[in-house]
Parts: C-alpha cells; structure tokens; sequence
C-alpha cells in the first residue's frame, strides 16, 4: 500500500481547513447535494430522514443561496422518490402551523401554487358547496408565485369577498372551529416556506417543493387528501409518499390545470385509496354528459369577469354551473357524505337552487367584515353530524 505524498498531505489538509470554515451545517448540506448530483453512477437518492433533514436545512436558512440552488435543481433533475418525499412532508409537519382535528368531515385540498392562468377555478366554489353540507375545507396557497403567477386560491377567495390573507393563525383555528373553513396562506402563516419562493424565480423550473405542496396538509386529524396532478409518474409518487406517512384516505384527481376540478368536457380521472396500502385504489372513469353536465371548459380571461361568473354559479346559473354541480357531487360522494355519485349531484343541484351556499358565502363574509377580535358570525355553522 503506498505512502501519501508529502503533497497529498499537504492539499488533504488544506481541504480539511476550508470544509471547517464553511461550518457543521453547510458541510452537512453540501453532503446531501453531493448525493443528489453525482450522477448516474455515483450519485443516489436520498433516504427519508436525509430528505427530511435537507428540507429542514432549507426552511431554517441553514444553507447558502448557491447550496440550496443548487439542491433544487439537483432533485428535480433526479426526480424525486417516495421515500424523499415523505422526508419532506416530515419537514413540514415539524416546521408548518397545524390546525386542530375537526370533528367534521374534513376534505384538504392540494393544488400547484403557482395558480391557475388557463381556466376559470372552481374551487373555491366548490369548497363554499361543501361547507354548506356541512364538511370542513382546508386549502393552501400563497401569493402569486412562479413559474405561472396565475390566479391564486387566496385572490379568488378574496374576489368572493372572502379575504382570509390577513388572518393570524390563531384566528384561522378558531374560524376554522366555528366557521369550518381555514386558510393557510404561506406568506403570512408560513414564513420559512415562503422563504423558498425567491430561489424559485431565481431556479425559473418547479422543484419538487412544488409537488410537496400538492400534498402536504394542515389538518394533522382524520381527512380527505384531494391532491391533483398532471403526468402519470405523479399518481404512484403521491399515494406511496402519503401512505408512508399514514395518510390513508388519498383521492387523486388528473384536474385541469394540475388541480383539482373534474373537466366537464372530456373524460375525468381520478384514483380513491381508503386502505393502508398504496397500491389498493379505486380507478374512476367519469363523463359529465353522462350525467347531462357536459359543458366547454370555461376560459380565464379577468378576475373581475371570473367573480361575475362566480357569483351566477352560487346561485345556480352561468357558465359554471355544471363544473360546479359536477364537482362539488363528486366530492360529496367520494368524502362519502352522500351515498353515491347521483345523489351527490342531486344534493349539490339542490344547494344551489335552494339558495344554501350563496347564504353560507354571506354568512362567511358577514363574519369577516366584523373582524373585532375575529368574532365568528352569527348564526349556527351545519351540523358536523350531517356528514
């Protein structure tokens, strides 16, 4: 065996004395990269306490710019494992606000953050429907962000009167307790998360931070993950990822957009698993003309135009009211509130014709113009025993 060279020795320490200088935490995180982005013969996934901790390392701004740069486009050029991802969502769960578990039946929603740009959202819609039967909703979102900077689901709340943006957390749970309705909005209630968006303008391509966030929730209690997603890969990536992390009532949904909202003019696609096991799903192969809700997508031209059209829908007319009808039943059924896809259409026609979630939208924005001390509104919210 040979002897190292003087020089060897020499370099050897010289290496050992800038590694000391960078610091335990940007040595660690420069490790991780290094496992990401040594290529096809050297490089190698991460497991799920290193994925963990690497996002960890990212919320806490315990790495450099260039390093956590770097890690993003490493990962997503690698694409990310299931086991990665569940590292992720630990991170989330550790470093994010948490809601307290309703005893409603709660139905979280993961949509891109970027925002829609394309076609007119129906969720918020769609969760007013659902609130008015009686669930719980909780969504997620931001400001507009990259790479698409549409509509987010917090403006689109807010163009109903809705604003929620300015609510400190305590206030969001305590609406939420009362109201049934939460908000994160990342900006004001997830600072660390927030952080990230900067490196993304800068990165200009969606990490898998971006996926994680079709996933993750708030609400630690019982609840329906509804997630959407776009390419195939995306479906496995999910329900493995979740399962691991003992999220068992996943409904994935290929939505427009990469949302959630079923398409009222081509076949929809969605998998349900109920089970621990995440290959036990439910396959759905739905048409809304089957069901005379067959209608065009309808277009995203202005947020003023969009309200208008809102606003008619919540009401029971316009253009968006078969998507709504539509989806709002589908989700009745699959959150198992009503017993089967046509009476969850029926109930949701119902709701709309008889004026139910126009009230409940007031009622919400009636609670929010009070504001003094978040007082929630008046009135008696739907009885959580109705789901």
């Amino acid at each position: 065996m040979s002897t190292p060279s003087p020089g060897g020795e020499w370099t050897a320490q010289r290496r050992q004395e800038r590694a000391e200088a960078q610091g335990a935490d940007q040595r660690r995180f420069r490790e991780l990269i290094a496992a990401l982005g040594s290529g096809e013969r050297s490089g190698r996934a991460l497991s799920r306490a290193e994925a963990g901790e690497a996002l960890d390392h990212l919320l806490d701004g315990r790495c450099t710019d260039a390093q956590a740069g770097a890690f993003l486009i490493a990962h997503r050029l690698r694409r990310p494992e299931p086991q990665e991802l569940a590292g992720m969502l630990d991170s989330y769960a550790r470093r994010g606000p948490r809601l307290a578990a309703s005893p409603r039946r709660v139905l979280s929603f993961g949509v891109p953050f970027d925002g829609r740009s394309r076609s007119a959202p129906l969720l918020p819609l769609v969760a007013l429907l659902l609130l008015a039967a009686g669930a719980g909703v909780v969504v997620h979102g931001g400001d507009p962000m990259p790479v698409k900077y549409g509509l987010t689901t917090a403006e689109a709340l807010a163009a109903l009167d809705l604003d929620r943006r300015g609510l400190p957390w305590d206030a969001v749970n305590r609406r939420f307790a009362a109201e049934g309705l939460a908000l994160l909005h990342q900006p004001a209630h997830f600072p660390a998360a927030e952080r990230l968006v900067t490196l993304r303008e800068q990165v200009g391509k969606r990490p898998p931070v971006a996926t994680l966030e079709l996933l993750w929730s708030c609400h630690p209690g019982p609840h329906l993950q509804v997630s959407g997603f776009v390419h195939a890969p995306t479906e496995r990536l999910a329900s493995e990822a979740l399962a691991a992390t003992g999220q068992h009532d996943l409904l994935l949904i290929k939505g427009m957009e990469g949302g959630v909202e079923l398409p009222t003019n081509r076949v929809a696609i969605a998998s349900h698993r109920q089970g621990s096991a995440a290959g036990d799903a439910e396959r759905l192969i739905l048409r809304a003309r089957d069901h005379g809700l067959g209608a065009p997508e309808v277009p995203l031209e202005s947020v003023a135009q969009w309200r208008g059209q809102a606003r008619e829908a919540l009401t029971g007319s316009g253009p968006l009211r078969p998507g709504l009808i539509w989806n709002g039943g589908f989700l009745l059924w699959r959150a198992g509130i009503s017993e089967s896809l046509q009476a969850g259409l029926t109930r949701a026609e119902r709701l709309l014709e008889d004026g139910a979630v126009e009230d409940r939208r007031r009622q919400l924005a009636d609670g929010l113009a009070l504001r003094a001390g978040d007082t929630p509104p008046a009135g008696r919210p739907p009885d959580p025993a109705g789901c």
